[in-house]
């Protein structure tokens, strides 16, 4: 009888729990570091002693008004302790009716009142403006010319007025914009759509360069620092990286691109995990609760898992999918416009103009053509996820061993069990 190994899979809010052949199963994980014993302190120190330029309370005068941007509630960002940090350093230098706190939803749906809540924590939801960056309303949006690689730059009204700009957010690798945090919370955070559409077309999506960890000569990356430097300028950035528990293991904060530049390779040593060679099937996820809880983002999960799938090999992905595809957005629409993975693609890079979600579904697509892709979801029918273009499993590791088994005798697998958390790459 064939041993097995039990390997606990990042899936919504518990977790699953999957039985892999013991001697044909390769589990990569990213470093563990334990969360720092005091994250407000981390945190603190990162405000006070920055990676460069002059701590947030120098920078801070009375009477200005000041406009901080956090992720939206698909990130895992510890908003709850990172924006009282930054209102602490403030605290007696700016009045909190000077102070906004923008959603960089990029063009995600605005979260609700009760999610804010959940988020950032009654008291800070109780005394501070809260508002919602809404990509497409114009009324919220200043046209400021055009920046980088022909980017029409449009940024939210509150940011822009702004004396004092502060991002907040987290650094991990992204599957085409190198890394998030830093410069993505600006744009696409608090973009417009016309902006979001041009640094997410067919051309910069499809560059060789746009992938995993690269960040310099990745056109994505590069016109997103390009609209910053140009015209949305960061006055104090800060940024932390979190381990599996979503804990903070080290804080980043000064001027933008240092510190992300520091927050980048820490990111990238937690990270970036070598591998010996190509994998017939590769299971991965969507490093769980908020991250998976969408179809849409998942397409993370399936390229972690692309990186080191063998031509024709199987990727599953284990994503709960509590949020459907969505169904807000242009995704799904996008997904179903066409027969087959292939067809997405050439439809996608002939089109003469973007639209909205196309990115996701051209960056899933072409997976697709290189590997065959399997999910298992709590909340997407096998109806909807075939009009997607994907197969459903209820067994994953059922699946495994059927995949194994047509691959042949020397088959082997790679469980990457918090999926985009960890990168592999051939060594």
């Amino acid at each position: 009888m064939t041993s097995t190994t039990s390997v606990r899979l990042a899936y919504g809010e518990t977790g699953l729990s999957v039985d892999l052949p013991a001697d044909r199963t390769t589990v990569v994980e990213p470093v563990y570091v334990p969360g720092a014993p005091d994250q407000r302190e981390v945190l603190r120190s990162a405000l006070r002693e920055p990676v460069a330029g002059p701590p947030l309370r120098e920078l801070a005068r009375p009477g200005q008004r000041v406009a901080i941007s956090m992720c939206d509630g698909t990130r895992a960002q510890p908003r709850h302790l990172m924006i009282p940090a930054v209102l602490e350093e403030l605290d007696g230098v700016i009045d909190l009716d000077d102070v906004v706190v923008i959603v960089a939803t990029g063009t995600h749906r605005g979260n609700t009142e009760s999610e804010i809540r959940t988020m950032l924590g009654d008291e800070v939801a109780d005394t501070v403006h809260v508002v919602n960056h809404d990509a497409r309303d114009p009324s919220l949006l200043v046209h400021l010319g055009t920046h980088g690689n022909g980017v029409p730059v449009w940024l939210n009204r509150h940011w822009v007025e702004a004396d004092l700009r502060i991002t907040t957010g987290f650094v991990e690798p992204h599957f085409f914009a190198g890394f998030s945090g830093g410069p993505k919370l600006v744009a696409p955070g608090l973009a417009g759509l016309d902006t979001v559409l041009t640094l997410h077309d067919a051309r910069r999506i499809g560059h060789p360069n746009a992938t995993w960890a690269v960040c310099e000569g990745n056109p994505v990356h590069d016109d997103i620092r390009a609209v910053v430097g140009a015209v949305g300028r960061v006055d104090f950035a800060l940024d932390v990286v979190l381990n599996r528990e979503q804990q903070i293991v080290e804080a980043f904060g000064g001027e933008l691109f240092a510190m992300h530049a520091a927050a980048r390779e820490a990111a990238r040593r937690l990270a970036m995990r070598p591998v010996p060679g190509r994998f017939d099937v590769v299971v991965t996820t969507n490093a769980g609760f908020p991250l998976d809880q969408n179809l849409y983002q998942s397409v993370k999960g399936m390229t972690a898992g692309a990186t080191v799938v063998r031509d024709g090999g199987t990727i599953v992905c284990a994503a709960e999918c509590r949020d459907g595809f969505p169904d807000h957005g242009s995704y799904r629409e996008v997904l179903e416009s066409a027969p087959s993975p292939r067809a997405l693609l050439d439809a996608i890079e002939a089109r003469p103009e973007t639209v909205p979600d196309q990115w996701q579904v051209q960056v899933q697509a072409k997976v697709q053509t290189m590997a065959r892709v399997v999910m298992h979801t709590s909340y997407l029918s096998d109806e909807a996820l075939a009009a997607a273009h994907l197969e459903q499993t209820a067994d994953v590791a059922g699946t495994v061993a059927e995949a194994l088994g047509a691959a042949g005798p020397d088959a082997r697998v790679c469980v990457l069990p918090e999926g985009p958390q960890t990168i592999p790459y051939l060594a």
